[in-house]
């Protein structure tokens, strides 16, 4: 295996060798029902919070829900995402039209890692112009510190692939709209951590087989804790706090917080 890269064998082994091995859970350890969002992003910040490998080695291990519980979880996933697609359908052929001026598709199909690892197709309208590969890598051959950036990001503050549509979109967070359709379709969830890449998943380190463990949502801690003003690590911190800690009333709560979150724009980029 080549330095920084794994392959589906390499994570799929990393996770299997999670589950079968024989982790407990100290018996001075307990998990809270439920952590106030402000609370958990702060603790990070200071350091109060172990990063997400320390905790991963002591053994801490993902809250699981409840049967009811995860029944109720995804009632309310297919039921809320239906009823988002039926207000939103207006809205989002306005947006599909606008997309399509380029003469480009209008959705956009990125390969992500779901529940188990399985990879799936996240949905979003397309905010980047035709042939946005070759633009990357030759914008970062040409610009060492955008290389830099991207290294440390996977994202650019300027980025030259996107759109003029796009950057609002993504301003907005209207581009992810079509993720209500991997919902129902059970791909994702509405609150989960963020979908990531194969090729990110080796910054995940020790948390990966926690990230495994849930659907990815179209909002988590990471979108009402910062987003793009946060670091990589702290994104996959809270992650892993998520799956430690998910409740119901946790999910409910972070659902809250997203629509003043997205009007706000706070960490958009």
């Amino acid at each position: 295996m080549g330095q920084g890269h794994l392959t589906r064998r390499d994570i799929r082994a990393t996770l299997e060798l999670d589950m079968s091995g024989h982790q407990t859970v100290p018996s001075d350890f307990s998990v809270p029902s439920i952590v106030p969002i402000h609370a958990t992003h702060s603790a990070i910040a200071s350091g109060r919070l172990a990063d997400s490998k320390t905790a991963a080695t002591r053994g801490l291990s993902a809250r699981a829900l409840s049967r009811l519980d995860a029944v109720a979880k995804r009632t309310i996933d297919v039921v809320l995402a239906s009823l988002l697609l039926l207000l939103l359908a207006p809205l989002m052929l306005i947006i599909a039209l606008l997309v399509a001026i380029d003469g480009g598709p209008v959705l956009f199909s990125h390969e992500r890692l779901g529940s188990g690892l399985q990879t799936f197709g996240c949905l979003k309208f397309r905010t980047m112009i035709l042939g946005a590969e070759p633009c990357l890598s030759e914008y970062l051959g040409y610009h060492p510190l955008a290389m830099d950036e991207w290294k440390a990001r996977q994202k650019l503050d300027f980025d030259p692939r996107i759109t003029p549509i796009g950057g609002f979109l993504r301003r907005t967070s209207l581009d992810e709209l079509p993720q209500l359709v991997n919902v129902i379709c059970g791909n994702m969830s509405l609150v989960g951590p963020r979908p990531i890449t194969m090729k990110e998943a080796v910054r995940y380190g020790d948390d990966l087989s926690l990230y495994a463990r849930v659907r990815p949502g179209i909002t988590g801690l990471w979108q009402v804790s910062g987003r793009n003003d946060i670091g990589y690590e702290t994104r996959v911190a809270l992650d892993g706090q998520y799956v430690r800690s998910r409740t119901i009333i946790m999910d409910a709560i972070i659902l809250a917080a997203t629509p003043r979150i997205v009007l706000s724009r706070q960490g958009a980029r």
